[in-house]
């Protein structure tokens, strides 16, 4: 792979894997994928949501509220989620099978009490920064292949904000797997075609 081009890794953690507290169905079947095509990549970035327990898109901090129900924020509509990938906790580490000695960054994820973060370069105020993007340019990167949980979801937001910071942004599809709450994967598949966002399997990019 050229030098130019860079893997992100999202969200591969215990919380999103089946047994955790906000599974993606088949979510840990792709670790072995994502293993084998990270060695065609120099360049390989990892992602972790990272929230505290007391954060706003959590269900159990809104007394009343279910998960998966929706309230306002300031910054918008805001999907109320179960209790996931809490700082220091077994089900916010990386999974356990994940195996990339020479990922060169990990980008922690919706710390911030008040926002959530899908994105690895935007949090969901659409103007806090996780500094992703400086550190791919300074590196010279300017092909982006994106994999892993959830597809509709902080991988599609991630390859959305991508190619709107002028990166090219191709998701690995069978390196992915999605929750589809709602309709959401048909949803992330539009806006993402619209962005001009590829898909790619990966026989694909070897």
């Amino acid at each position: 792979m050229q030098k130019t081009a860079a893997l992100i890794v999202v969200d591969l953690q215990p919380d999103f894997c089946p047994g955790g507290a906000l599974a993606v169905p088949g979510g840990d079947e792709i670790v072995p994928l994502v293993n084998k095509l990270a060695q065609n990549f120099e360049t390989v970035v990892l992602t972790q949501d990272w929230h505290p327990a007391d954060h706003v898109s959590f269900a159990a901090n809104h007394p009343g509220q279910a998960p998966f129900g929706m309230i306002d924020l300031p910054y918008g509509p805001q999907v109320l989620w179960p209790t996931h990938c809490v700082m220091e906790s077994p089900g916010a580490a990386l999974h356990p099978g994940l195996h990339i000695p020479h990922a060169s960054a990990i980008i922690r994820k919706g710390s911030h009490r008040n926002v959530d973060s899908y994105s690895a370069f935007l949090e969901a105020d659409r103007a806090t920064r996780t500094g992703l993007d400086g550190y791919l340019t300074s590196r010279g990167v300017t092909d982006l292949y994106i994999c892993g949980l959830a597809l509709d979801f902080c991988v599609a937001w991630t390859a959305e904000d991508a190619r709107g910071f002028g990166f090219n942004a191709t998701i690995i599809e069978d390196a992915c797997r999605a929750i589809d709450l709602n309709g959401s994967l048909a949803a992330a598949w539009a806006r993402l075609a619209k962005a001009g966002v590829k898909p790619i399997t990966s026989p694909g990019l070897t």
